[in-house]
């Protein structure tokens, strides 16, 4: 302590008796470190992605082309609903580029089904027809990227949902709307109407999302990881298909179950339990709370382009549609829904186009 005071009295002396000249350098020398110290903190901030409420009026139409009109029109026709704007930082073009093609990568970012509808533009020519999983999926071109990414295509009142926050609604879900859903599916009866309620509620889940994305990954019948499957001697459980990757139907199942018998998901009701506590820490915790941000990792707080649930191009859209369907079959659909729509760095001026089939 003696010997930083004595420091300091020496440095003060030092300036005191400094040249009037020497003292102008010096502070004009502070000044310029200040004044750099300070634009370095704005430089980082306007380079952080953040979210904030729609208000009307806080959005630059021509940095943001598209956007106001449509989501001003959502707002005259749901008055309920809030939307925030997520100002993502990132390019558009980089952005597509990066979910495109990539001979870095073993499998693509982005699959499409290998059928007549999904043929031509749909299809990405770099990979001269290559198939994937259980072969019957295709690499997605850049522009079928682009057309689902866009989130001006849907800004409408149904693909929205694709764009809905995922958390618990006191209110909005009932365990009448989800036994609705399930009735004659694997999900069907009243005790795993409750456990899929009561898990929307612990973890903050939209339970109707639960149902979907249930539904979307198994289809209403189920398949053998939801209704049971053996393996190592055990009938295990995994009904949102975690770890299912791979590049032949045998492999992905195999994967998936091992996965289950690791956790040891022996009762579906277990496997129900932990695979959304599973989605809500891998997913919802680090801001991919949307359909669309489960499919497309556009969160800097993760690996960018990395921590998505599914290779399917079209699993938002499906998975939406499902879960607009139980909110409007419980009459909650104009419910106090908060809405995220991201913004892009210099997006074109039109809308991204439909590709076109062969």
């Amino acid at each position: 302590m003696k010997k930083k005071k004595n420091f300091m009295k020496k440095l003060s002396n030092i300036l005191i008796n400094m040249p009037r000249k020497f003292k102008l350098i010096l502070v004009v020398i502070l000044i310029i470190v200040i004044i750099s110290a300070m634009i370095s903190i704005i430089i980082i901030q306007n380079s952080k992605q953040r979210l904030e409420l729609y208000t009307g009026d806080n959005i630059n139409e021509k940095k943001y082309p598209g956007y106001k009109e449509l989501i001003d029109k959502l707002k005259e026709e749901h008055p309920n609903w809030n939307v925030s704007l997520f100002y993502t930082k990132l390019d558009w073009q980089d952005v597509i580029k990066n979910e495109g093609h990539s001979d870095s990568r073993t499998y693509p970012l982005n699959l499409i089904p290998d059928t007549s509808t999904y043929s031509g533009e749909w299809q990405c020519d770099k990979d001269n027809g290559k198939t994937y999983d259980n072969g019957t999926w295709l690499c997605a071109s850049d522009k079928a990227i682009a057309y689902k990414m866009d989130p001006r295509n849907l800004l409408n009142s149904e693909d929205i949902f694709q764009l809905k926050e995922l958390n618990f609604i006191n209110n909005a879900n009932t365990k009448e709307g989800i036994m609705s859903k399930t009735e004659e599916s694997f999900l069907e009866g009243e005790s795993i109407a409750d456990a899929i309620l009561e898990a929307g509620e612990k973890y903050n889940i939209d339970p109707y999302f639960i149902v979907s994305r249930l539904i979307q990954e198994q289809g209403k019948k189920g398949t053998r990881l939801s209704q049971g499957y053996e393996y190592n001697g055990q009938i295990v459980y995994n009904p949102f298909n975690i770890a299912a990757s791979g590049n032949s139907q045998t492999s992905i199942i195999n994967n998936a179950a091992e996965y289950a018998y690791s956790h040891e998901w022996f009762s579906l009701e277990k496997a129900l339990l932990e695979g959304i506590n599973f989605i809500n820490s891998k997913y919802m915790d680090v801001g991919q709370n949307t359909l669309y941000f489960q499919k497309f990792d556009v969160i800097e707080e993760n690996k960018l382009y990395v921590n998505q649930y599914m290779q399917n191009l079209l699993a938002p859209t499906s998975e939406s549609i499902i879960l607009l369907d139980q909110y409007k079959s419980s009459n909650t659909v104009d419910s106090e829904f908060n809405f995220i729509i991201p913004l892009y760095e210099n997006m074109p001026q039109n809308l991204s186009e439909e590709p076109k089939n062969d």
